[in-house]
């Protein structure tokens, strides 16, 4: 299996540039050896899984990846695969709630039409809550009084007298 790795190490490395040696791995040629072997699936581990994992294992002021960091990418690539679903973004950054955010986003502070978009408990209304539903009750919207014409204008049941 090792023999394997450096054959496909080397093969890789000379892809596509005349002047290559094999002993260093371009980017674009670590990109092109996980889709073509199929260690990109589209699902665990995409092709930014590949790129950030490439960034991480290479020297800070290289291009290239000589085979001891290819080994370290692959087995980099190894617990992604191993935690299925989750980019290596998520696996090594965490959310950090602030008074700030909790602030920003507590819905009970709303005002305006924001506040319209959610029920009392804080969850929102959906569609209800951005669209304006159409009242075809007769007042203008915002009356307070709606609804008191009908029993104004009624008329009192007389009493019989006695």
């Amino acid at each position: 299996v090792l023999s394997e790795a450096i054959e496909a190490f080397r093969r890789f490395a000379v892809h596509g540039d005349t002047r290559a040696t094999g002993r260093d791995l371009h980017g674009k040629n670590w990109s092109k050896l996980c889709k073509d072997c199929g260690v990109i699936d589209g699902k665990s581990i995409t092709l930014t899984d590949v790129d950030i994992v490439f960034s991480k294992v290479k020297n800070k002021s290289s291009r290239t990846i000589t085979y001891n960091q290819f080994r370290e990418a692959l087995s980099e690539l190894e617990i992604f695969k191993m935690v299925e679903g989750k980019s290596p973004i998520y696996l090594e950054s965490r959310a950090v709630a602030s008074p700030t955010v909790s602030r920003l986003t507590d819905t009970t502070k709303f005002t305006g039409s924001h506040k319209e978009r959610f029920d009392e408990t804080g969850r929102g209304k959906g569609k209800a809550g951005r669209v304006d539903l159409v009242d075809k009750s007769g007042y203008v919207s915002g009356y307070k009084h709606a609804g008191t014409y009908e029993k104004k204008v009624q008329p009192k049941p007389q009493q019989k007298p006695m």
